[in-house]
């Protein structure tokens, strides 16, 4: 469903993300991994269309991300790291002037927040203002607004950033089940978020893929955990 192709971003002389090629299927989480400035929310951002490349390109259930940045939104639910949301609005307000920006009508309407409501926890506060939640509210509002349209596509940055264990594991478990019918990109710091949620990672490091593997297989190769496999990859390719 996604397939990038040489992609590559740079700031100046800061090179983001350096000739990046990788594949993600129905059904697979990808752990997308690395220290912070190594490239993973560039990399996400230019998925999403929000940021354009310098070169190469990739698409996303085949619409290119260069030559049909519309049909690509369509197909995906993206979730940012610092996920925008407006404070003097509502829950709900904020939800139906994101049914707004989908074209989201009626009957589906109703039965998209009828869905996604529930599904993230955020019953007891759908009619406070955004202003008055918790760091955590916030998230899993956020979190709502990216699965509204029930996208075949997610990039989540961060997406248990701010939450307790218990909305941790609930996060983890929703990533589990909607697994099974989509394909799903992670970007955390948590490696046992990894572990429990991921099929399959990518550490990523100065913008170029290090590592294309499971968890499992990389513990297995480097006969230690993944805290270790991480420490180990990242720091000796940064001296190398």
């Amino acid at each position: 469903m996604i397939r990038v192709k040489h992609l590559r971003r740079t700031f100046g002389p800061v090179v983001a993300v350096d000739d990046i090629s990788f594949e993600v299927g129905k059904g697979e989480v990808l752990g997308f991994l690395g220290p912070n400035g190594a490239g993973k929310s560039t990399a996400m951002k230019m998925l999403a269309c929000f940021l354009p490349p310098d070169s190469g390109t990739a698409t996303v259930c085949g619409h290119d991300i260069i030559t049909d940045p519309v049909a690509v939104r369509k197909s995906i639910g993206y979730l940012a790291e610092n996920a925008p949301a407006y404070n003097e609005m509502t829950v709900a307000g904020f939800l139906n002037f994101v049914c707004d920006a989908r074209q989201i009508k009626g009957a589906a309407r109703r039965k998209a927040l009828d869905r996604v409501v529930p599904t993230c926890s955020i019953e007891s506060v759908y009619h406070q203002t955004i202003e008055t939640l918790s760091k955590g509210y916030r998230r899993r509002v956020c979190l709502a607004s990216t699965l509204i349209h029930d996208p075949d596509v997610l990039i989540l940055d961060e997406p248990t950033d701010g939450l307790d264990p218990n909305q941790k594991h609930d996060v983890r478990q929703l990533i589990k089940k909607m697994a099974q019918e989509k394909c799903i990109i992670v970007s955390t710091h948590i490696l046992e978020e990894v572990e429990m949620v991921c099929s399959r990672c990518i550490i990523i490091a100065r913008g170029k893929i290090l590592v294309d593997s499971t968890p499992s297989r990389l513990k297995e190769e480097h006969h230690c955990s993944l805290d270790e496999v991480f420490r180990k990859i990242t720091r000796t390719r940064k001296s190398a």
